[in-house]
């Protein structure tokens, strides 16, 4: 009987590999699709299109951005979680949408772990505290100063978004009251900053690079414990007599759980060619963002450390989403 069982248990491990094997040496036979579930014109649309016109031409096959934008990420996360697990869907996310969900809402039709197959991280980038030029908020001393005067607003992409919780911590670390207004996205937020509804926006630094070089935006500080090397003007928050403020977060690709192993490989191989390539570095640089190249598995323990963090951060928000 035992024999019997091990004999079944052996059947069934190589009928996988075999079906794993086939579905390797199927992947790129058609066009790759990423899907990014954001809208377009943020940080995630930004790097993920850059790696995907290398990926095209590394691959020889179309690779093509898709935005599934709403609540908060998880339709696209959710879309790419039923796709085939072939290697043809993949997701480019960061730790927003995929570490920080978890916590803010009540019920996930996914579970950001064991629906998803850790492919290669693509990059690390600080946010950045931005207002119009004519703001009279030019420092994060100015900020602390006029805030405890007069109730200062500050948008984002929605509650529990990493726009909404960096205000949040801003606030327990500086003792100050910024009056949190979200948005259905990112982009609205920037729209009615730009436009004088709001005082200031938590960004990623990709999506307001070119407003900060042509002036159209002034930064007050970005996220990271030491100031981007790709904005050295810019002072951080922890500089600025917050020592431990310290937000940077990961942004990479996934694929859907039980893609074959070979297949996974094969993309995180070819994703760090590209990484390592002069131009990339170079476009990501102008982005403000650092280029982080990893292995599955090191990509999937820092996803796990992730979700633990932002676990507390959402917890002393009070924000939850049903």
């Amino acid at each position: 009987m035992l024999k019997r069982g091990l004999k079944c248990l052996a059947l069934g491990m190589s009928l996988c590999l075999a079906q794993g094997a086939v579905l390797a040496q199927e992947f790129l036979s058609r066009p790759v699709r990423i899907v990014v579930p954001q809208t377009p014109g943020g940080a995630s649309d930004a790097l993920a299109r850059i790696v995907a016109q290398k990926l095209s031409e590394k691959w020889q096959q179309s690779v093509v951005i898709e935005n599934r934008a709403g609540a908060g990420g998880n339709v696209g996360m959710e879309h790419v979680a039923q796709a085939n697990a072939d290697g043809h869907t993949l997701l480019m996310s960061y730790a927003g949408s995929h570490a920080i969900n978890a916590a803010l809402y009540k019920k996930l039709p996914f579970d950001p772990e064991k629906d998803f197959e850790p492919v290669a991280t693509l990059a690390t980038l600080p946010f950045v505290l931005v207002v119009r030029p004519d703001s009279a908020v030019k420092s994060i001393k100015d900020l602390v100063e006029q805030g405890q005067r007069a109730p200062l607003t500050f948008g984002s992409a929605g509650n529990g978004s990493v726009n909404h919780l960096l205000g949040v911590m801003f606030n327990a670390a500086a003792n100050t009251k910024l009056e949190h207004i979200p948005y259905r996205g990112a982009a609205p937020a920037m729209q009615d900053l730009m436009g004088g509804q709001i005082n200031m926006v938590f960004t990623s630094l990709p999506s307001v690079s070119g407003a900060i070089k042509n002036g159209t935006l002034r930064p007050v500080a970005v996220t990271s414990a030491v100031r981007s090397g790709n904005f050295p003007n810019i002072p951080s928050i922890a500089e600025s007599g917050y020592k431990e403020f310290d937000v940077s977060p990961w942004f990479g690709l996934f694929a859907p759980a039980k893609t074959p192993a070979a297949v996974i490989r094969r993309i995180n191989q070819d994703v760090q060619d590209v990484l390592k390539s002069k131009d990339v570095i170079e476009r990501f640089n102008a982005q403000g963002a650092d280029v982080l190249i990893t292995q599955p598995a090191e990509f999937a323990s820092i996803l796990k450390k992730d979700l633990a963090k932002w676990s507390v951060v959402v917890k002393a928000s009070g924000a939850q989403i049903d």
